[in-house]
């Protein structure tokens, strides 16, 4: 089968992998956002995606947009002379226009973060852990006009661990799409696959992460906390400098002490709304490197009773 392959970051990358490597699948061109300037020389940085193509030696295209102007209409023309079999998308960030969707003789298939219809949208690793949730997946959808609407083709579930920070679901959800991404184009091109149609009374919408979203308000409970950290990875103040919670479990230490007090400094344990508190267990002060709270303690003393936050 002739793939064009639409992806972006890091999640996409396995995925491009199992294409380019395997023999029954032709990757004919890879689309991925344009490069962007990085670091303090703002030196153009490739995306994942273009890295893995080039390794590949695949064309690659990077459109500014699909839907309109002048790389618009050079993508679709472009595409139109390929005539892809399918066109296969994992984290692009481009919306596809009408034309494309219906260019492929296999559609154009998309693989998501979650089990659909639940957590639609840009964000779906970090909802689902800021919202609890015990389970996730991939769906391996046919894509339509709608955001993350169309037809759902495959899915395969996983269990979120206790203390499973997004980095660590995000590896692993990654590796499942990779791994049903051959399953869905073999089913599709054998007619083996019933698409089944999205409860949209089910659904939610993940949105975009803002960085506000990150701030420890230790008002909140310890779970809820726990959470934002896991899901997004927590900031607070310590010495007036920036600190990143990476890490943290729920303690099952705690009292009636002002909330975002050290109540514990040999274990960096933290008073929290509802009488309860969080132990740190990774962080990474401003101006440090990230490290486990064992190596921190070992430059930096804390004292009980120090207050954390703005």
């Amino acid at each position: 089968m002739e793939i064009v392959f639409m992806g972006t970051p890091e999640f996409a990358v396995p995925c491009l992998e199992v294409l380019a490597s395997n023999s029954d699948t032709e990757v004919k061109a890879v689309f991925t956002q344009p490069d962007k300037p990085n670091g303090r020389k703002m030196k153009l940085q490739f995306t994942p995606v273009k890295k893995k193509a080039l390794e590949h030696g695949i064309p690659i295209c990077q459109p500014a947009s699909l839907r309109k102007g002048e790389d618009a209409e050079k993508a679709l023309n472009f595409l139109q002379k390929i005539q892809p079999d399918c066109i296969v998308v994992a984290a692009y960030g481009q919306i596809l226009p009408k034309e494309i969707l219906e260019l492929p003789k296999y559609g154009c298939i998309n693989v998501h973060a979650s089990l659909l219809p639940k957590y639609r949208g840009a964000a779906p690793i970090q909802h689902c852990i800021l919202n609890g949730e015990t389970e996730t997946g991939v769906t391996i959808m046919q894509m339509a006009e709608g955001l993350d609407t169309g037809d759902m083709l495959l899915k395969e579930s996983i269990a979120i661990g206790e203390n499973e920070i997004a980095e660590e679901l995000h590896d692993r959800l990654s590796a499942l799409g990779a791994k049903l991404i051959l399953p869905a184009l073999q089913g599709l091109e054998q007619g083996k696959l019933i698409p089944e149609k999205q409860d949209d009374s089910k659904s939610c919408y993940a949105s975009m992460i803002r960085k506000e979203m990150s701030a420890l308000d230790f008002e909140k409970s310890a779970q809820e906390l726990h959470r934002i950290i896991c899901g997004l990875t927590g900031f607070t103040k310590l010495d007036n400098k920036r600190l990143k919670i990476i890490r943290a479990v729920v303690s099952d230490i705690a009292g009636n002490h002002a909330v975002g007090t050290i109540i514990d400094a040999d274990k960096f344990i933290v008073q929290c709304g509802n009488q309860t508190a969080l132990q740190f267990t990774e962080v990474q002060l401003e101006g440090s490197k990230r490290m486990p709270v064992k190596e921190f303690l070992r430059g930096k003393k804390l004292i009980k009773g120090q207050q954390l936050g703005a």
